[in-house]
């Protein structure tokens, strides 16, 4: 299967909001003063978001619904939602589960409570909670008689532990959709797109290069849907073009998509938000794509150095080499545990309370201390700006990681430090969203270990270095540091060549150096063209910039990020350094995203909610081409109420059950819409028996049911 490419920046803008609604990162502490204590990471994080707030009551309430706390998750309520209790739908389920929980417990106090509950609270909600209430009310009764362990009771669905989740599950979606505690855009463009990805695969039946990820991390679960009070049953009709939108995209019935449409009061979008975070994520597991990729983009420092003013590293870890320190706890691994359960990253990591300078944080770890594990890359514990190379410069080693070094200081000090999700405290990784043992799952993933050696520590720095040089247009310098670090580079690389050498001719052209600009063009554009014929095109155009010197034609005309990126690619794969698997995810769902839609030949109505259209925006660094993009774009734009059937649509295999064969033809869009509507088709069967009967609905629907 393709791929198709990511706009890393705009990635990067998603994943750094992501990583901020969700409190998981804060600003690296470089100029703190060793005897004053920094700021605890509770206080150091903005807490002001009512969203990040609201759903973190959410996670409260859902993890004491499913340990059957229910007192607890009704106490939360009435302190945070009291409209919930309002609902009597709803408290009449709760009050069914405590009365549930009460006697799973077995004493004779709980059975009394049990009784008390029934009396006090149960009965009274049964009156009028929704017709079928009662006839529950009676039915669960029977748990008096029943045993919890006897599977063939009439009462084993109320008995069953499943109840729990279904419940939490139902809480979650009522409470999300009032209090407006969507999750960030980020974990919603990827539920999208690996269900997209997903459903695409089997209509097509064609196997997923990504399955070993995307099955652990989108899991089969639902959240039950919250549904409308009787009162909005009464509400005007929908847009069918709305309802055919929604049911398609999230994967639901007609009857579904028109309850959601209700419960949201017509708003398409906000029905479509509540439907997709009722889609479950193995919370643990995204965390830990989100932070290799922070890592690898240098969005948060990888977490062996230290900050100035710093003097240890403290992680919970056993260590190979007993000079580095020494475990103070009885039991490393059983730390390791704990230190997993509070940061939630699903992986042994550095510890993210590492510079809180709280007294907890100082107990039972391993101290990591001089200068065989630290590196520094500020001088100095006063927190000065001076470039200096690591502790461990006694270790032979090329001046290509000095000087990358030098470099990438100075973007090292704007990293985040990652802290994990240390506000919610209810969170407990070992509890699967689907039911199964965390510990297990985590055994058996592919995410590589955040924890890097000094080596890989070194490597990183230097591709970090050279992105960072290339995104500043430093070209002659990042060419210079590549040379000097790998001979055959470029050699293997020489589009990499010819792309930094167009932004240093570019660079002299905007200050005014046309003999330098034209000697750039003449020593290394000229004879990389005459190598490779596909760059003689590209020369032209680059050459056309003397014509019109502008001092913005390098920022303008050529995209510095998307050089800056393939060149960390580049680079961090001779180093042995790979993509993270977050990019793997995004390169194969962003390429199925675009068959689907071609497939439904449509455009996607929620892609710009979702930013999708933004990760599609990548620009080749070639002058023609961005000019060839932009003019394609404009052009392209327009209402997609008439769909096109062509006879070029075929699969990648080739034989593509969609496939027409007779000559183009239009397909009216309320034509489609009857035909999915009466025959719950996907548009893309809908169009293809469209096709067969010259776009006549009428004719396809009687041959159907004839």
């Amino acid at each position: 299967m393709e791929s198709t490419p990511v706009n890393w920046e705009a990635l990067d803008a998603l994943i750094l909001e992501f990583a901020k609604s969700e409190n998981l990162i804060e600003d690296s502490i470089v100029s703190s003063p060793p005897s004053s204590p920094s700021s605890s990471s509770t206080s150091s994080v903005s807490l002001s978001s009512s969203s990040y707030h609201s759903r973190l009551i959410i996670r409260q309430i859902r993890r004491s619904l499913e340990y059957g706390d229910i007192d607890a998750a009704i106490d939360l309520l009435r302190a945070h939602a009291p409209f919930i209790l309002d609902d009597h739908r709803l408290l009449f389920r709760l009050q069914k589960q405590k009365f549930i929980e009460l006697l799973r417990r077995g004493t004779t106090e709980d059975r009394k409570s049990a009784i008390n509950c029934l009396r006090t609270a149960l009965a009274p909600c049964a009156l009028d909670a929704y017709p079928e209430a009662y006839e529950e009310f009676k039915h669960v009764l029977l748990a008096f008689i029943y045993d919890k362990d006897d599977p063939t009771s009439p009462v084993a669905s109320e008995w069953a532990e499943r109840r729990r989740f279904e419940i939490a599950g139902l809480m979650s979606s009522v409470l999300r959709a009032h209090l407006h505690a969507y999750d960030p855009v980020f974990a919603m463009t990827l539920r999208y797109l690996i269900s997209i990805h997903k459903e695409f695969c089997f209509h097509q039946g064609v196997p997923s290069p990504i399955s070993d990820l995307t099955d652990r991390l989108l899991l089969e679960e639902r959240d039950p849907p919250a549904t409308p009070q009787e009162s909005l049953y009464e509400a005007p009709p929908f847009d069918e073009v709305d309802i055919q939108a929604l049911a398609h995209a999230v994967k639901i019935t007609r009857q579904g998509a028109v309850d959601s449409l209700r419960f949201a009061r017509g708003d398409l979008f906000q029905a479509f938000q509540n439907e997709l975070c009722q889609m479950r994520l193995d919370v643990s597991m995204l965390d830990e794509l989100v932070r290799e990729y922070c890592v690898y983009r240098g969005i948060v420092d990888s977490g062996l150095s230290t900050p100035s003013g710093t003097q240890t590293i403290s992680i919970p870890i056993k260590v190979d080499k007993p000079e580095s320190g020494c475990c103070s706890s009885r039991n490393c691994s059983l730390e390791m545990d704990c230190s997993i359960s509070k940061n939630s990253d699903g992986e042994t990591s550095v510890s993210n309370t590492i510079m809180d300078g709280s007294s907890e944080n100082n107990t039972d770890v391993i101290s990591i201390q001089g200068a065989d594990v630290e590196l520094r890359f500020t001088g100095g514990p006063t927190g000065s700006n001076e470039d200096c190379s690591t502790s461990g410069s006694h270790q032979p080693e090329s001046s290509r990681g000095l000087r990358s070094r030098s470099h990438g200081s100075g973007e090292r000090n704007k990293r985040k430090r990652w802290r994990g999700r240390q506000d919610d405290f209810c969170y407990n990784p070992e509890i699967s969203l689907g039911g199964c043992n965390k510990r297990e799952l985590n055994s058996s993933t592919l995410i590589p270990s955040t924890i890097m050696s000094r080596e890989q520590q070194e490597n990183y720095e230097i591709v970090l270095g050279m992105k960072e040089l290339a995104g500043k247009g430093m070209a002659a310098e990042a060419v210079e540091e590549i040379n000097a670090m790998d001979a055959d580079f470029f050699v293997q690389n020489p589009m990499l060549l010819f792309q930094l050498k167009q932004v240093e001719f570019l660079k002299l052209v905007s200050c005014g150096d046309h003999s330098g600009a034209l000697r750039v063009a003449c020593a290394h554009l000229g004879p990389l063209a005459a190598s490779h014929p596909a760059l003689l095109k590209p020369l032209k155009e680059t050459l056309l910039a003397l014509l019109q010197p502008n001092e913005d034609v390098l920022v303008k005309g050529f995209p510095l990020h998307t050089l800056a990126t393939s060149l960390q690619v580049a680079i961090g794969r001779r180093l042995g350094i790979e993509e993270p698997q977050l990019m793997k995810i995004l390169r194969a769902t962003l390429h199925t995203h675009n068959e689907w839609f071609k497939l439904q030949m449509c455009k996607d109505r929620f892609e710009s909610l979702l930013r999708i259209d933004l990760l599609k925006e990548v620009y080749t660094p070639f002058l023609a081409t961005v000019a060839m993009s932009k003019s394609h774009a404009d052009s392209t734009q327009g209402s997609s109420q008439i769909t096109i059937s062509s006879n070029a649509r075929v699969s990648e295999d080739g034989s593509s059950p969609n496939q027409v064969s007779s000559a183009d033809f239009v397909c009216d869009e309320n034509a489609i819409l009857k035909v999915m509507e009466f025959l719950a088709l996907p548009r893309a069967d809908a169009i293809h028996l469209l096709a067969q009967y010259n776009g006549n609905a009428e004719t396809v629907i009687q041959q159907i049911f004839a």
